[in-house]
């Protein structure tokens, strides 16, 4: 039963802390959008948060649970459905979760024509940070929205369960 009651909060609190960090790798990006040395020498490379499903393969598929060819196909275009046919037991006692790793991001660095910068090059180009400031604001906005949307389902759990202890 407690899992049930805090399941949903535990769930919240997986989203706020992976949202968190989402904010804090962009904020680090923003900060050094301009930095063309790093202690290793080269500009500062983009960083980004992945987030990872540990749900995984704990759940039974729509698929296997019922076996047919027109309710797989519902399935795979239905998600939300495939999860009301699953039952409570297959669901961790965790509940859905979601780990957040940091990854450098691979891009190319920008090239900028800039013969008075101290680390320009003979030709007078600079390697700049691979950092877009405005997809990094998108990114910072859907971050504060997603962890507002976890707050507000910590909130509705806990106007839950005082409803229900009123009762």
């Amino acid at each position: 039963m407690s899992n049930g009651l805090f399941g949903a909060i535990r769930i919240s609190a997986s989203g706020l802390r992976g949202q968190r960090l989402k904010m804090d790798v962009v904020a680090r990006n923003l900060a050094n959008a301009e930095t063309t040395q790093t202690s290793e020498g080269t500009p500062y490379r983009r960083q980004r948060a992945v987030f990872e499903e540990m749900l995984g393969s704990k759940v039974k598929t729509h698929e296997t649970l019922l076996g047919r060819e027109e309710d797989s196909r519902m399935a795979r275009t239905h998600p939300a459905h495939m999860l009301e046919t699953v039952g409570r037991s297959e669901v961790p006692p965790g509940g859905i979760q979601s780990e957040v790793t940091v990854t450098e991001d691979a891009s190319e660095f920008r090239v900028v024509y800039d013969p008075g910068h101290p680390d320009a090059d003979e030709g007078g180009y600079v390697l700049m940070p691979n950092v877009n400031p405005i997809s990094e604001m998108v990114d910072m906005i859907t971050a504060s929205r997603a962890y507002e949307a976890n707050v507000s389902a910590v909130q509705s759990s806990k106007d839950m369960f005082s409803d229900a202890l009123k009762i």
